[in-house]
């Protein structure tokens, strides 16, 4: 088959808009092995079968598998960002707070928002002759800043070439979670602070009109008063630090014994007010960042998950960087709100 005979060389990490996976696609197209014993793996898959490498399980190999051949040391950097993301896609906070993902292959981009008339978001009869209500597209005024996150993978190729890949990818995946960490605080800050278009979001804080209650003290009627400032979009995501997360397990609202069954069998926060509860060591202390995730943030990454391939394949591991090229941009300003304690 096709995939026995493909020669791998550096050049094909340098393809200007493809990555090594997809010009392996290219050259290797999966919709070939319809109805073959190959069906459903990629065509990097293929490869790895193709050098007997053995990933995971009681029999996976050692580092030094990879560099077995010239050709099979190319694989290498495709294996470490595929692990990595891997462990960024561990955690689903992001997935919880972010409405779309935009790829982009340039080092700039302007984001765009819509400026609806007053109401313009409610249902409307409009009859005929009538002007039907508008929503105006514009691009932002400010550039959307791409922060670049990642590690630098620090190893002699002396000292990890007997490792099994089984232990090795548990360090990549810790990298992959780290530079998730990153991109969550990152995303938090965009939701709290803007994208630098003059949108942060709404602060309410509880004991000040319209919220009721008493300062620094949650209550279920300041939660509720919370909810109320989201017309028309829904208060349906909460992202909170721990100390916030165990006073919303504490009251006495969510302390009946169909929520305490569901925490305790399952981990799984409550939902007050029909909204998601995300905890998360980078969201703000004593405060409560709500939004409607649907409308609210919108993923900007230039590329995927990047690695220094010339390095990692020539073993030169000393310092090889894992890196990635994201930013954040808010959509609907309205769709998120600040609830202070």
């Amino acid at each position: 088959m096709a995939f026995d005979n493909l020669h791998l060389e550096k050049g094909m990490y340098r393809q200007t808009g493809k990555s090594f996976s997809q010009v392996l696609e290219s050259l290797d197209p999966s919709e070939n092995y319809r109805g073959t014993a190959l069906e459903g793996s990629d065509a990097f898959q293929r490869q790895i079968k193709r050098f007997g490498i053995r990933l995971s399980g009681p029999g996976s190999d050692s580092v030094e598998k990879f560099f077995s051949t010239l050709e099979s040391a190319v694989l290498f950097p495709e294996y470490v960002a595929r692990t990595v993301r891997a462990g960024m896609e561990g955690s689903d906070v992001l997935d919880k707070i972010i409405a779309t993902r935009t790829m982009i292959d340039a080092m700039d981009y302007r984001s765009i928002y819509t400026d609806p008339e007053a109401g313009e978001l409610e249902p409307a009869n409009v009859g005929e002759g009538a002007r039907i209500p508008t929503t105006q597209i514009r691009s932002k005024d400010h550039l959307i800043n791409l922060n670049k996150r990642g590690r630098m993978l620090v190893a002699s190729y002396e000292a990890i070439r007997f490792q099994k890949l089984d232990l090795f990818a548990v360090t990549l995946r810790q990298i992959g979670a780290a530079i998730r960490k990153s991109l969550v605080s990152d995303a938090i800050g965009v939701l709290l602070d803007g994208d630098g278009n003059g949108n942060p979001a709404a602060s309410y804080t509880i004991g000040t009109s319209p919220i009721s209650g008493t300062a620094g003290s949650l209550s279920y009627e300041a939660l509720c008063d919370f909810w109320a400032q989201f017309d028309p979009y829904e208060l349906d995501t909460m992202i909170v630090p721990t100390s916030v997360a165990t006073g919303l397990l504490k009251l006495p609202e969510f302390q009946n014994p169909m929520a305490g069954m569901n925490f305790q069998g399952s981990g799984r926060m409550i939902t007050p007010l029909g909204a998601q509860v995300v905890r998360t060591d980078a969201a703000p202390q004593g405060k409560i960042l709500g939004l409607d995730h649907r409308y609210a943030l919108e993923m900007v990454q230039a590329g995927d998950v990047m690695v220094e391939y010339d390095k990692l394949i020539d073993r030169q591991l000393e310092r090889a960087a894992i890196t990635t090229l994201a930013g954040f941009s808010k959509i609907y300003e309205d769709a998120s709100a600040v609830l202070v304690i």
